[in-house]
């Protein structure tokens, strides 16, 4: 049995009471705790408006129909994502350049500028595991070619550049609730976060069908809505959501002092951002054996990603190029345990067997 899980989802009295009284209100669709909780999201980040939704998938589609992608527009987008993030582009028939990461496993924007066409539209950098991309420069080349900008921060809530959150350097963000996230829900779900009105109202439109009113429908939709148990349940959590950034923090310095000296690339923080870190990945030419080693004694590991989008099967018909970075990464990257309910002593644990296995 696992000891020490990769995550560990918070779930205590508070939260129960606030599911268990959403349950008596009667309210179980987009209701007032829905509401609540997107001008709270809205609110803490700094943005004119959140629009909740099924999952953070579902807010990059939502956005990308906001935008009025077309058939066949190219979105340039980091080849090192959860799939979701190019999945989305396709849902919305545009077309995924994929590009390069830079030393922090974000959108490489020099690699980025060498791919934009007359076919391109916009750009989608990531702020993986954690860590914001290069938010000044991806704005500098969004401007030089006249591209929109969506960030995907499904794995950065609470994490910024300089003073402002992520989320509001681009024309609109989409954010995910699953439940090894920041903001964990207890089930998927996600937000649109926007200061433009134009992306907000069309956003909310099509989540719930394309409808101007109940029997009206402006457009085709889809059913993409919120639930009030989820949002009952967040609602306490994102008043909590700093000082939980602020314990992942905490427990990634603890990662590094303990790890430091061995052959193990750890990860960085880059100047001018904060790191929420998501997930705690290390880099290791014998990450299959130190995988290995740690799950005999109990510790949870993941991959994030072994495969790299432009190799999925799913976008062969693109004919993606090598992407020599990405491609070697992704054969040494390691995910140790990390979340905000994470205790010293678990981490501790952790270092432990890996300076043993290292010893060996």
């Amino acid at each position: 049995m696992t000891s020490i899980p990769l995550s560990r989802p918070p779930i205590d009295d508070e939260i129960k009471q606030a599911v268990l009284a959403a349950i008596d209100s009667g309210h179980y669709i987009l209701g007032p705790q829905c509401r609540a909780l997107e001008a709270e999201l809205a609110a803490h980040a700094g943005t004119g408006h959140a629009v909740l939704t099924s999952s953070a998938t579902a807010g990059l589609w939502l956005i990308f129909r906001a935008l009025e992608v077309k058939p066949g527009a190219e979105i340039l987008v980091p080849a090192h994502t959860a799939f979701p993030t190019v999945e989305a582009i396709c849902a919305a028939e545009g077309t995924p350049v994929f590009v390069d990461v830079d030393d922090w496993y974000t959108l490489d924007v020099k690699d980025a500028a060498s791919k934009v066409t007359p076919r391109t539209v916009g750009m989608v950098p990531v702020h993986l595991y954690g860590q914001p991309a290069d938010l000044p420069a991806v704005q500098d080349l969004a401007a030089r070619y006249g591209l929109w900008v969506l960030e995907d921060c499904a794995q950065a809530q609470g994490a910024s550049w300089g003073p402002r959150r992520v989320g509001t350097f681009g024309r609109a963000a989409a954010f995910s609730f699953y439940p090894s996230k920041n903001l964990p829900a207890l089930g998927d779900g996600g937000a649109v976060l926007t200061s433009d009105d134009a992306i907000a109202a069309r956003c909310r439109q099509l989540r719930d069908h394309g409808r101007l009113s109940k029997d009206v429908h402006a457009e085709v939709g889809f059913n993409l809505r919120f639930n009030e148990l989820q949002a009952a349940a967040l609602r306490v959590l994102l008043r909590r959501l700093d000082a939980m950034n602020d314990r992942r923090r905490a427990l990634a310095a603890r990662y590094a002092e303990g790890l430091a000296g061995l052959p193990l690339t750890l990860p960085a923080e880059r100047e001018h951002a904060r790191h929420v870190f998501h997930l705690y990945v290390v880099r290791t030419a014998r990450r299959q054996e130190l995988a290995a080693f740690l799950r005999a004694r109990g510790i949870a590991t993941g991959i994030h990603y072994p495969v790299p989008t432009h190799r999925q099967p799913a976008v062969e018909r693109f004919h993606p190029p090598a992407l020599p970075r990405t491609e070697r990464l992704v054969e040494e990257i390691l995910s140790l345990p990390m979340s905000a309910n994470h205790t010293e002593a678990e981490i501790d644990a952790v270092v432990a067997a890996v300076r043993d296995f290292f010893a060996r």
